[in-house]
């Protein structure tokens, strides 16, 4: 059984042993946050009347401070004209053919990473994560930059990373002034050489054909123009962080997970050393950067590996959303204003959707496929609003996962079970592993 998030640290309200009681009472209750009132919704059908068939009718709500540090102003700009506009013009740079031509990339950071680690000698993970997934989002985001400035940002962006990995979204922990400090630090830090490249950016004269050339080439939506220098700045932070922790947490437990069942390690090697089979329609990995349930048949153990590591630590594992408009939701109606939150952290261990939710099982996936007309898996969340680099995830998770199982054995420390600690993500708290070669 995976470990369960401690409570200790958060808001009666929003305890998991709370919060798991509700799965089994009505679809809607009544939580408090921060001293907000809020209704908790626990029904998957609900949750997409929220994201997708009523996402018009709300909006982004500051319940949760998880982004209170990022942009505003791009993909995640609270208008949805402007929230539209700049996601088509990230879509181009995440899409299956961009993923595509990424894959050397991921390949390259996660050999350099493997050949990092010594025998016997601890590595903390999640710090090799952040390093590894900020390096692939800096260069298939920004496009090359000399190695010593490479390394910098690298480094800086895995610091603030972390910083970001483990703020608290709520409660008193979230306003202490010294956790909030060094993120701001870490922020000025990384977006401080971050401008500066970007300025060179601006001052050269050869093409570039990456993200970060679109924003400053972009003449802007009608409903509000260009972004100013400062908020492409802000912008490429936004999808810098974002595309790092999220990744950084899932291959963290991914490795995790290795090391606790010793039988899904032999199956997951086992399916990387065969390749793909395109005939059978059998998606076997996700060397295509098609995401889960899309394919012909069944997915391979590796994808169905990471999909189980998904379903049990969804690295944004509680949303919340905010009515613009007065509201129906199942049997009630809400006024505009009304925050509403949802956890993809309970949906997926929901007892009616996924047998013995808490045993982690891969081969659930073999009969169980995400439906697009509910919301009993939501990883990358659903809607209009769904993360926009989801197919590249998948696939780096692949690679990743992929390269670093093949070339180390990773075990716990002896005596050490690291938790879940419940932050802006779901992340296992320090987790110390012992490599040795394969």
């Amino acid at each position: 059984m995976p470990p369960t998030p401690r409570d200790a640290d958060r808001p009666q309200e929003l305890r998991f042993s709370r919060m798991e009681r509700l799965l089994g009472g009505h679809p809607i209750s009544t939580v408090s946050v921060d001293g907000t009132t809020a209704r908790f919704v626990t029904d998957p059908a609900l949750v997409r009347r929220i994201l997708v068939t009523d996402a018009r009718h709300y909006g982004k709500s500051e319940l949760l401070q998880k982004a209170r540090i990022l942009s505003k102003s791009g993909l995640l700009a609270p208008d949805d004209a402007r929230h539209r506009h700049y996601r088509r013009l990230a879509h181009p740079h995440l899409r299956t053919t961009a993923v595509t031509a990424h894959t050397p990339l991921m390949e390259d950071v996660a050999r350099a990473t493997a050949a990092s680690w010594r025998p016997g000698q601890p590595v903390d993970i999640q710090a090799a994560m952040c390093r590894a997934a900020g390096r692939i989002a800096l260069n298939a985001l920004l496009g090359p930059t000399s190695g010593q400035t490479s390394a910098l940002l690298t480094e800086r962006l895995a610091a603030l990373s972390w910083e970001m990995i483990t703020k608290p979204l709520y409660g008193n922990a979230a306003r202490a002034r010294r956790p909030a400090h060094r993120l701001r630090q870490a922020s000025t830090h990384f977006r401080t050489l971050l401008a500066r490249c970007i300025t060179d950016r601006l001052n050269s004269p050869g093409p570039t054909t990456h993200y970060l050339a679109a924003l400053l080439a972009d003449a802007g939506p009608a409903a509000g123009g260009a972004l100013s220098g400062e908020q492409v700045c802000d912008e490429a932070v936004m999808m810098l962080t974002a595309a790092t922790v999220t990744t950084a947490s899932v291959m963290s437990w991914a490795l995790y997970t290795l090391a606790r069942h010793p039988l899904a390690e032999e199956k997951v090697l086992k399916d990387l050393a065969q390749p793909a089979d395109t005939d059978t329609g059998t998606d076997t990995g996700i060397g295509t950067g098609a995401r889960p349930g899309h394919g012909h048949g069944p997915p391979g153990y590796t994808l169905r590996f990471l999909m189980e590591v998904l379903r049990l630590h969804p690295p944004v594992w509680i949303t919340s959303r905010r009515s613009l408009t007065p509201v129906t939701l199942g049997e009630h109606t809400l006024p505009a204003g009304t925050d509403v939150v949802f956890s993809s952290y309970l949906l997926h261990r929901h007892p009616a959707h996924y047998r013995d939710p808490h045993r982690f099982d891969p081969d659930r996936w073999l009969t169980t496929r995400p439906r697009p007309q509910d919301a009993t898996y939501l990883p990358f969340g659903t809607g209009a609003r769904g993360c926009v680099g989801e197919t590249f995830a998948w696939q780096e998770l692949h690679v990743l996962l992929g390269v670093l199982a093949q070339e180390w054995r990773l075990t716990l420390q002896p005596g050490t079970r690291p938790r879940a600690a419940a932050h802006t993500t779901l992340h296992p708290h320090r987790l110390l592993m012992i490599p040795q070669p394969r």
